[in-house]
C-alpha cells in the first residue's frame, strides 16, 4: 500500500479515535466528579455522612472498574444499539467508552480530594460556610492539579480503550491496525498507527504535565484558596506597635519623674 493509500485512511481513523476520546472524556469528567465528590462527602464524619450510599456507590464504582474493556464494550452491545442505533462505529464506541471511564474518573477523583488538608475545610466549617462552599472554595481548588494529572491518565487510558475497540467494529486507529495491518497484512501501516498513537498519548501528557505546573507554580495546596481567603475576616494590626526596649525606656522615665 503507498502512502497515497494511507493517507485518507489515517486521516478518517485519526478523526474517529479523536472523537471517541473527546465525548468519552467529556462524559467521564461530567459522570466521575460528582460521584468522586459524593464518595468523599458521604464517607464516615465527612458532611453529608451517608454509610449505606457510600459503601452501595463504592460497590458499583468497583464493579465497573473490575471488568475488563474489551469485555464491557461486547457486553454493552444491546445498550449501545439502543442508546444511538447501531452497536458499531465510533458513536457506539462512546458509549461502552463512558461507561468504562466514569467509575475509572471516579475513583481518581476520590483520590484526589482526599488529599486536601481537612484544616482548610475546618476554617470554613467554623467561619459558616455550608457543603457547597466547601466544595467550590476549598476542595475543587485545592484539588485541581491532582485532578489535572487524573484527567491526563484518564484520557490516555482512553486512547488505549478506543484502540481495543477497533476490535469489535469501533472504528479509529485500532481498527485500522487490525483491519488492514493484521488481517491484510500491512506492515508499514501498522507501524504508522503505532507511531501516530504513541504521538498522541506523548502530546496528551505533555499537555497534562504543562497545565500541572502552571497550577502548582501559583501555589499548589500550599496556599489558601482564593475563595477562601476571601471568606477569612481581615486582619487589622494597630499602624504602630511600640518595640520592647522603647517600652522599657517609657517605662523608667515615668518611674523617675513619680520618684
Amino acid at each position: 500500500m503507498t502512502w497515497t493509500e494511507m493517507q485518507p485512511l489515517l486521516h478518517d481513523a485519526c478523526l474517529d479515535t479523536l472523537f471517541m476520546v473527546w465525548w468519552s472524556t467529556l462524559y467521564a469528567v461530567l459522570g466521575g466528579l460528582p460521584l468522586g465528590l459524593l464518595l468523599v462527602l458521604t464517607d464516615r464524619g465527612a458532611l453529608l455522612q451517608n454509610v449505606v450510599v457510600n459503601k452501595v456507590l463504592g460497590a458499583v464504582l468497583n464493579l465497573g472498574r473490575s471488568l475488563p474493556f474489551i469485555i464491557l464494550i461486547v457486553w454493552l452491545i444491546p445498550f449501545s444499539r439502543a442508546v444511538v442505533g447501531t452497536s458499531i462505529g465510533p458513536s457506539a464506541a462512546v458509549v461502552a467508552l463512558a461507561v468504562g471511564a466514569v467509575p475509572f474518573f471516579a475513583r481518581l477523583v476520590e483520590s484526589s480530594v482526599r488529599e486536601v488538608d481537612h484544616g482548610l475545610v475546618e476554617a470554613v466549617q467554623s467561619m459558616g460556610g455550608g457543603t457547597w462552599t466547601i466544595v467550590f472554595k476549598v476542595l475543587l481548588p485545592q484539588a485541581l492539579p491532582s485532578l489535572i494529572a487524573g484527567l491526563t491518565t484518564t484520557v490516555i487510558t482512553l486512547i488505549g480503550y478506543s484502540a481495543m475497540a477497533g476490535a469489535v467494529g469501533g472504528g479509529g486507529l485500532g481498527n485500522l491496525a487490525i483491519t488492514y495491518g493484521y488481517m491484510r497484512h500491512e506492515t508499514g501501516l501498522m507501524n504508522i498507527t503505532i507511531v501516530l498513537l504513541i504521538v498522541i498519548v506523548t502530546a496528551v501528557q505533555l499537555l497534562g504535565d504543562l497545565v500541572v505546573r502552571r497550577l502548582a507554580g501559583r501555589g499548589g495546596r500550599q496556599a489558601a484558596p482564593v475563595g477562601l481567603r476571601r471568606l477569612l475576616p481581615a486582619q487589622r494590626t494597630p499602624a504602630t506597635v511600640p518595640a520592647p526596649r522603647a517600652a522599657a525606656e517609657a517605662e523608667a522615665t515615668t518611674a523617675g519623674k513619680a520618684a
